[in-house]
């Protein structure tokens, strides 16, 4: 009988343990489910003010029109703007995976005096504040004469680019077995034939990850941008900041959900990527 009843106090321990575990993981998915609405709330908010009737910005909208994503799409000095974001970041973009990638390879696989004092310097765009960045680059590129137009920008957005892609192909590198690339060695392959045709497959994800961040690292960029910017040379989150001073309407919410969607459609993109290269190296 003693046993029993120690039997069933066991089971009721349990089932209140299990209870009480239950009732704090719902607490902690409620908690950080307020997390991520706060997060994106703005998000949400600016979509529908870019939709609104009214001359001016405001919430909850009054009607729906599509006059603004026109007005923008139609404004030539908005389109300049446009077009010159995305010839950076389709450059910087380039440069900034070939730099990215190499120096992943030279930290991850090399024997490098000063490794771990290269690798900070490599991510310290990622940790100093990029207010002291845009001004040493403006007291730098002003003398030169490369503020204000495209090398400055591409030199510029570069070098804030590569830690994005050293981070996502250095992880990718760590999960690559050396021993696939020691056997093409010992079948005959040379280096670059080895790196193509059997390190480069494997780590593409990751390097299409890092693509795809410096690309948007580099479009959505707006600090460096407003100190380097000129008068014929300006980016659309310059654009953004003067319109927001001197003229501003529902137009840059409609830009802002331009800018949301191409990022968007960017980060689902490398993602729907990386699930079908994971479900193709399970197979």
């Amino acid at each position: 009988m003693a046993e029993a009843d120690l039997a069933l106090a066991e089971r009721v321990a349990n089932v209140r343990s299990r209870a009480g575990l239950d009732v704090a993981r719902i607490l902690v998915i409620l908690g950080l489910g307020l997390v991520l609405f706060f997060l994106i709330l703005p998000t949400l908010i600016v979509v529908p003010m870019s939709v609104g009737t009214a001359s001016y910005i405001s919430f909850p909208p009054e009607g729906f029109t599509l006059r603004w994503y026109i007005a923008y799409f139609r404004d030539p000095s908005w389109m300049s703007a446009t077009w010159f974001s995305l010839r950076i970041a389709g450059v910087t973009t380039l440069a900034a995976t070939v730099i990215g990638t190499l120096a992943a390879i030279a930290l991850v696989r090399g024997r490098l005096p000063g490794k771990e004092l290269l690798q900070a310097f490599t991510i310290a765009p990622l940790v100093v504040p990029h207010i002291v960045i845009a001004v040493a680059f403006y007291l730098t590129f002003a003398p030169l004469g490369l503020t204000g137009n495209f090398y400055g920008f591409a030199i510029a957005h570069t070098m804030l680019a590569v830690p994005y892609v050293v981070i996502t192909v250095g992880a990718a590198l760590q999960r690559f077995d050396p021993a696939l690339e020691l056997a093409a060695l010992n079948c005959g392959a040379t280096r670059l034939q080895a790196f193509f045709h059997v390190v480069l497959p494997n780590i593409l994800p990751g390097v299409a990850a890092g693509a795809v961040f410096a690309f948007l690292a580099s479009f959505d960029e707006a600090t460096v941008a407003f100190f380097i910017s000129g008068i014929e040379g300006k980016t659309i989150t310059r654009k953004m900041f003067e319109d927001i001073d001197f003229n501003l309407t529902p137009v840059i919410a409609a830009v802002s959900t331009v800018l949301t969607l191409i990022s968007l459609t960017l980060m689902g993109t490398i993602e729907i990527a990386r699930r079908r290269s994971g479900a193709g190296s399970d197979h």
